[in-house]
Parts: C-alpha cells; sequence; structure tokens
C-alpha cells in the first residue's frame, strides 16, 4: 500500500492539521486567496481519514489551533492595550479562548471520523461537509456564540458569493466543505469517480456564477446621496473627558462639509456621553441643523434608562425623526462580563470602559431614519445572520456602526469588513458602515464596496444608496436551508450505513 498522510503518527497528523487550519486564515480578508480554503479543507479531511475517534478529536482540535490561533490572536490588543490587563494575562487569555473554541473543531473531526468509519463512502461528500457547517453553526449561537472566521466568508469574492442570498454564510460554508471532500475525491479515486468529483466541483461553481445574475428585490423609490464619516479618535482618547469637545468637533467639520447628503452616519459612540446628558446642549442643535438642511443623521451613543438605570449602546436617527436602537447582542467581556459571579478575580481583571451595558429588548433589529425603515446593528451584531436578516423586508437598506480601534492594526478590521459584505449580500441591501478608525464603508447589495475610508485616516466617503424592497430567499428562511440539507446529509449518510450492515 503506498503511503498516506493519514498513516502519519498522531502527532504528526496533529501539527499538520494546525499548518492547514492556518492556511486557512489566509483565504480571508485581507489576503482573500478564497481557493485556499478548500485546499485546507480538503488537507484536514484527508488528516481524519482511518483515523479513530480520539485521534480524530485531537487532529480537529489541532486544525481548530491553528485557525483560531492565526486568526484571532488580535483579541489579546484589546485585552491589553485597552482593557489595562498585564501583557502575559492577555496572552493567556487570548489562548484559553483559542483552546476553547479550537474544541468545536475537536468535535467536527471526531465526528467525521466516527461517522465515516461507520460509512466510509459517505464520508467526504456526505459526513465531511455536514458535520462541518453543523458544528461552525453550533459555535455561531452556544454560550452567545462567536461566529468569527467561518469558513463561508472567505468566498465573498468568489463565484460561491452567489449562493449568499439563497442559502447565507452557513450553506457556503457547506458547498466549500463539499468542494473540499470533492477535491480530496478527485485526487484519491480513479475512473469514473475521478471524473464525476471533477464534474460536481465544475457545476457548483458554474450554478453559483448563473445564480449570482438572479435579483430577489427590487428598487423603492429614487436613490440618494449618503455619507459615512470617519473621525479617527484613538481608542486611547475616546473616553477621555477632556478629548469630547474636539472629539465632536471633528464629527461636526466631516458632517457640515456634507449637508448635500440626504443621510450622514457617525460611528459606534461617536458621543462618549449618555443622551439625556448631551439631549439639550448638542443632540437638539444638531438635530435642527440638520431639518435644516433637509438631511438625516444616524449617531451612536450610549443610551441610560433613569427609571431602571440600566444603560444600552445605542444608535439614534436625527432629523425629520427622531428614533432610538438599543443594541440587542453584546460582545462578551467587552460590554458585559459573563458568568461574573463564577469567574471571581478574573472578572476584575477586566477593566474596559462602559463594560456593563444591557441588552435591548426589540423584537426586530430595526429604526426608523426618515421615510425609511432601516436594518440596524452595532458592532459585533453585523456577524450574527440569523438576527441581521429579521430586518427586511421592512428594512430598505442596512446601517452598521462600529468601533474596531480595539484590535488595533491587525486583521479584525479586515476581517470584519468581510463580514459586513456577506450580510449586505445575503439580505440584498445596501449596507452604511461608520466606524471610529476604520474601515468605513458604503457596501452594495451585491456585496462590493462602493468605496471605504481606509484604516487610521480621518475622512468620509459618499455615495448614491438605492434603497430596495423585497426579501431574498435567505431572509424568507434564514439558516434553516443550510442546517436542513446537513441534517438531511447525515440522515442518508445514516441510512446507508444501516441498509450495508443489514444487506
Amino acid at each position: 500500500m503506498p503511503f498516506a498522510i493519514s498513516d502519519l503518527p498522531l502527532a504528526a497528523r496533529f501539527l499538520l492539521s494546525a499548518a492547514a487550519g492556518g492556511l486557512a486564515v489566509l483565504a480571508f480578508a485581507p489576503f482573500s486567496i478564497y481557493p485556499l480554503a478548500f485546499l485546507s479543507l480538503a488537507l484536514f479531511y484527508e488528516l481524519l481519514t482511518r483515523s479513530k475517534t480520539r485521534d480524530g478529536f485531537l487532529v480537529g482540535w489541532g486544525f481548530g489551533l491553528g485557525l483560531l490561533g492565526f486568526g484571532i490572536y488580535w483579541i489579546r490588543i484589546s485585552l491589553s492595550q485597552y482593557g489595562n490587563m498585564e501583557p502575559w494575562l492577555a496572552d493567556f487569555m487570548t489562548f484559553l479562548l483559542v483552546a476553547a473554541m479550537a474544541l468545536y473543531y475537536g468535535l467536527a473531526g471526531a465526528l467525521v471520523s466516527r461517522l465515516s468509519g461507520i460509512a466510509p463512502r459517505c464520508g467526504p461528500l456526505l459526513v465531511f461537509p455536514a458535520v462541518w457547517v453543523l458544528t461552525e453553526w453550533l459555535r455561531g449561537w452556544l454560550f452567545t456564540g462567536f461566529p468569527w472566521l467561518t469558513i463561508g466568508y472567505s468566498q465573498v469574492d468568489s463565484p460561491l458569493a452567489g449562493l449568499a442570498p439563497i442559502i447565507g454564510v452557513y450553506g457556503i460554508s457547506l458547498v466549500v466543505a463539499l468542494c473540499a471532500g470533492l477535491l480530496w475525491a478527485f485526487v484519491h479515486r480513479r475512473g469514473r469517480p475521478r471524473y464525476a468529483a471533477l464534474s460536481g466541483f465544475v457545476l457548483i461553481w458554474l450554478g453559483s456564477a448563473f445564480l449570482a445574475r438572479v435579483q430577489w428585490t427590487e428598487p423603492d423609490g429614487k436613490d440618494f446621496p449618503a455619507t459615512v464619516v470617519q473621525a479617527n479618535i484613538p481608542q486611547s482618547l475616546k473616553w477621555n473627558p477632556e478629548e469630547r469637545i474636539p472629539s465632536l468637533r471633528a464629527y461636526l467639520d466631516l458632517t457640515r462639509e456634507h449637508w448635500d447628503s440626504d443621510l450622514i452616519v457617525w460611528p459606534e459612540t461617536a458621543v462618549p456621553d449618555f443622551l439625556h446628558q448631551v439631549r439639550k446642549a448638542f443632540i437638539e442643535p444638531l438635530a435642527q441643523e440638520a431639518r435644516a438642511h433637509e438631511s438625516e443623521l444616524v449617531v451612536g451613543i450610549p443610551v441610560l434608562d433613569l427609571q431602571t438605570r440600566a444603560y444600552f449602546n445605542g444608535m439614534i436617527s436625527l432629523g425629520t425623526v427622531e428614533d432610538v436602537y438599543r443594541k440587542r447582542h453584546l460582545v462578551p467581556f467587552g460590554e458585559f462580563i459573563p458568568f461574573k459571579g463564577w469567574l471571581g478575580p478574573i472578572a476584575h481583571a477586566f477593566d474596559v470602559p462602559m463594560s456593563d451595558f444591557s441588552a435591548g429588548r426589540s423584537a426586530r433589529p430595526l429604526l426608523r431614519v426618515g421615510k425609511h425603515q432601516v436594518g440596524a446593528s452595532i458592532c459585533y451584531e453585523d456577524v450574527f445572520p440569523a438576527e441581521v436578516r429579521e430586518a427586511p423586508p421592512e428594512a430598505a437598506y442596512l446601517i452598521n456602526i462600529s468601533n474596531d480601534a480595539w484590535f488595533g492594526d491587525s486583521l479584525a478590521p479586515h476581517q470584519h469588513l468581510e463580514m459586513a459584505r456577506m450580510r449586505a449580500r445575503e439580505n440584498e441591501r445596501w449596507l452604511l458602515r461608520s466606524t471610529n478608525t476604520g474601515i468605513s464603508a458604503i457596501i452594495d447589495q451585491q456585496g462590493e464596496p462602493a468605496g471605504t475610508v481606509p484604516l487610521f485616516e480621518r475622512g468620509s466617503f459618499t455615495a448614491r444608496v438605492q434603497p430596495l424592497r423585497g426579501a431574498t430567499p435567505f431572509a424568507r428562511l434564514g439558516n434553516g436551508l443550510a442546517i436542513g440539507a446537513a441534517l438531511l446529509m447525515l440522515a442518508v449518510c445514516l441510512l446507508l450505513a444501516r441498509r450495508k450492515r443489514h444487506g
């Protein structure tokens, strides 16, 4: 029998799997070498073949360590530089998070090894894609969810992005894993199965390219000029009381350059004071100025409930109408401390400004901006496809305000913009994204940036935005198609295995 990678000792397979996980990061922004996603997953599957369940878990955990260790190392920046945590502790906490999140990939490796052993022929084309997407989906909501580096995001610039309005990012993940299985089959099979694998791969790509031409929504009135502003306030100064007036002046100067726009969007917590504290002195005059120029403003500002004393990360629209959206999905350890009673002294190591927010309770993420309802999300919320899709069909377009300054000059702002682009593509809506230090952007309904404001630059970008009506299949059905397909694949696999066992 010829030598195979799967015959290597477990330690070697663990290290190779970690390298495969690290390789997958290059498929995401800012590198965006999307074919590497298929190669990485095909290698991962090869390392799992002929593995026992325990070995499969360790190989999978290694893949997760490589992917997340390389891909989300930037978390330590927020903990150390802005959370006032000792560098060694920030490194340790980041490692703990990476190790914990990598357990999902360990679970995937164990399940693939186990189920492929029961039904070997189903392994690359049924078991692997189904298990992969189910564990990604689980990671996206369990314990508040951490869906960063879901493999489907790596395809936002590939023909597979044409599937986003139908099956969403998890459906694309399923297809990426299926393509990896087809690639593996093309290498390992001979004769007709080999050509069938190649044909399947080509048909998937051609079908995706064709579906990209389908329009699921239609214009809702005339397009209008809109501007996103980026004042580039350093995170170290953002909450400094002495810097508040200069910060607000920077936003005002950028805004007054664009009163010819129908809509101007400021970033998350652009106003670093509670709404009630600055309403008379700042918010009401600003709203009056907007009305005088027949313009609308959307501003990020904290909101305090004076009765309950709970405070919220908020977004307020000013101009012809005033409306407030309160962030519903908070960032663990950034905006609240989960399991605070259990963590004990560790919880006190986090010293992040405004880190005890409450979650908003609105049924849907909608904000009234002028004559339109808008799909609203604040920072981290736009990485949850099931939540953003709740805005259409009422939402004519989407707004995301964010502050990625927490993560410095790292991969995080690029990865976050990539996820925002996928939200625009899934829902077929324009998305206006204003951030504190970048990357701000206006994104069209195909997920393509009309333009951006680069990292760490003070500036703005203006484009004509087209309101849209209607809903994509994904906006109507959410993750149901992708998860249903994965469960069906597993059911078929188990049925075939049972027939073989009793045949």
